[in-house]
């Protein structure tokens, strides 16, 4: 047998066939085209790149894992082969690698990765699109916690990490429900620990907007409207700061007039006194003088008067301006907001329908009213306190609920107006059996689903974002995001996309596996759970013996492994269905 197709023994057998499937798809040419400036000396700044994504795919908690772990990466010949690589780089070469990234050079490799990506994730759009006729987003935030006494991440800062407060980062994810993968990852931003949910909404929207590269018609009726309200709020408003502008002008010439004549009339009284003196006359209740006194008094009381009605009404008046600023200043970010939305519309061609879910954290009334502007289907929860409360005094003892879940029940309203909101909104108050006690929370939708027709549907539908907290959780436990790898700020951010595209990796390459492998796990043939876990944490550390092949290769398991006496035959070749002319990105 020639080298070529000797066989060769893995301790990784995942990382090989991974290896195979990155060939398929273009990933190692790309990432090698990459510029780096970084000196090539035994092993390339770019192999470095695909080591610590491989890191990545056997779910590694710590880089120098890649060396020393009982059977190290690094020394697996038969994967740095199906990688198309002489070979691996000890792991602090990598970290120097990484250390020495630009943010310019991090970006060029996150590109490549859109650009592996988009041609499996606009096929994954249109039959998003085909089989439900919309898509569906789900956005969060997670945190990423460091030590607290670590002084060597650049950029982090103490923030809520679950119900501590920590020093570390946030990372904004957003993903889109997939007919085939189940959840692909589309978005994933690192900020400093103490940014919140409520700061990221739009990001969020528009970073899901841009890597599908297709939106829906932006409600510019609905904007509209809401500007032509708030500019006769705006003007009524007007009205009255002029108005006390006149009541304050007034008082203010009182008070002048007032301060004039009250010399005038100190004069007057004590010549008064002078002449009742000099003629020894008595001051009688009715006298001259008399009321020449109750005149003074009267004006001085006047005087006491004004002085105070002045304070209260500059405060008016300044209360009133300020009021008149603020709907000045919102009318004009609405107008310029119109203008990009009107924009928005004549450039989008094909507008298509979407559904957006978030969680209470970015559910302010700024974001709510902005994601239906915008043109989605929103499924969310109130931030804070500004709509339970409200519907809370609504129930009464009588009222009937409607079981949804095992210990929740919900009541609903259909299309119902909220001071200080400017559209309607179906909103459903749940309640949960806690003991003796329940728990209160609230659902939010704008959209044409009649969710207050089916209650258990609406509740299934917003939670059905345990997909994204899913994803989460699995790139913290599986792909070792709870643990930062590195300690500069470029890569950090190409951790983040790497992590991310590991994730969606796995689920492709399992569907890859399935058109050719009819012989695979029966776990994995579910493309949208193709047990994840179980590939990256066991069977990419499994052994198994390698045949090349001019296409690929063939793995046969060994006798110690988790699957002794199964073979895989894999071949690096991979059609993707080309989308329709609808689903080619738009730029925006």
């Amino acid at each position: 047998m020639d080298k070529k197709h000797a066989k060769t023994l893995t301790h990784h057998a995942m990382l090989v066939v991974w290896g195979q499937f990155a060939q398929s798809i273009g990933l190692i040419d790309k990432i090698h085209a990459v510029s780096l400036h970084q000196k090539t000396m035994k092993h390339s700044p770019q192999r470095k790149i695909l080591e610590f994504l491989v890191a990545f795919l056997a779910g590694l908690e710590h880089l120098q894992d890649l060396s020393r772990s009982a059977h190290p990466i690094d020394q697996d010949q038969a994967v740095a082969k199906a990688w198309r690589q002489s070979g691996w780089a000890d792991y602090s070469g990598v970290s120097r690698t990484l250390t020495g990234l630009t943010q310019a050079e991090a970006e060029s490799i996150a590109e490549v990765l859109e650009q592996v990506s988009a041609p499996i994730l606009a096929e994954d759009v249109m039959l998003a699109l085909q089989s439900s006729g919309r898509l569906t987003y789900d956005g969060d935030l997670t945190a990423r916690p460091v030590s607290n006494t670590s002084t060597t991440y650049p950029g982090v800062a103490y923030g809520h990490m679950g119900d501590v407060l920590q020093l570390g980062y946030q990372a904004a994810m957003v993903s889109l429900h997939s007919p085939v993968y189940g959840r692909t990852w589309l978005s994933v931003r690192s900020h400093p620990g103490d940014t919140v949910s409520c700061t990221q909404a739009e990001a969020m929207i528009r970073a899901a907007e841009s890597k599908t590269g297709l939106r829906p018609q932006r409600r510019a009726d609905l904007l509209q409207e809401r500007i032509a309200n708030l500019e006769t709020e705006c003007q009524q408003c007007q009205e009255k700061a002029h108005k006390s502008q006149v009541a304050l002008e007034g008082v203010q010439t009182k008070r002048r007039q007032t301060q004039e004549q009250i010399p005038e009339q100190e004069a007057l009284v004590l010549e008064l006194e002078e002449q009742y003196r000099e003629r020894q006359r008595l001051e009688r209740p009715y006298s001259a003088l008399a009321k020449a006194r109750q005149r003074l008094k009267m004006l001085q009381r006047r005087q006491g008067r004004l002085e105070k009605r002045i304070p209260n009404l500059e405060k008016q008046l300044h209360h009133r301006q300020q009021r008149v600023k603020s709907y000045q200043t919102q009318l004009q970010g609405l107008q310029r907001r119109l203008m990009h939305f009107e924009w928005e519309n004549r450039t989008n061609p094909c507008p298509i329908q979407a559904d957006f879910r978030l969680d209470a954290g970015f559910g302010t009334q700024e974001n709510v009213i902005l994601a239906i502007e915008m043109g989605y289907e929103l499924y969310t929860k109130p931030f804070s306190t500004w709509l339970t409360p409200r519907l809370k005094r609504r129930v009464q003892a009588q009222t009937q609920w409607t079981r949804v879940g095992g210990n929740a029940e919900m009541i609903a309203w259909n299309n119902e107006r909220f001071s200080g909101f400017p559209y309607p909104l179906n909103v459903a108050l749940e309640r949960f059996h806690t003991g003796q006690t329940y728990r209160y929370s609230t659902l939010i939708h704008f959209g044409s689903n009649p969710v207050t027709t089916d209650l258990p549907g609406w509740f299934q539908r917003y939670n059905a974002r345990q997909l994204i907290e899913a994803g989460i959780k699995e790139g913290k436990n599986i792909f070792a995001m709870h643990h930062i790898k590195v300690r500069s700020l470029p890569a950090i951010f190409l951790q983040e996309q790497l992590a991310v595209f590991a994730a969606n990796f796995v689920r492709w390459a399992a569907r890859w596996l399935t058109q050719q492998c009819p012989q695979i796990p029966s776990g994995w043939q579910n493309t949208a759970q193709p047990n994840v876990k179980q590939q990256v944490k066991v069977v990419a550390h499994t052994s198994a013996w390698v045949n090349w092949q001019d296409q690929g290769c063939l793995l046969m398991f060994t006798d110690h492994s988790l699957f002794a006496g199964r073979s895989l035959s894999v071949k690096k070749q991979w059609a993707v269905q080309l989308p329709l002319p609808f689903a080619d990105k738009t730029q925006f």
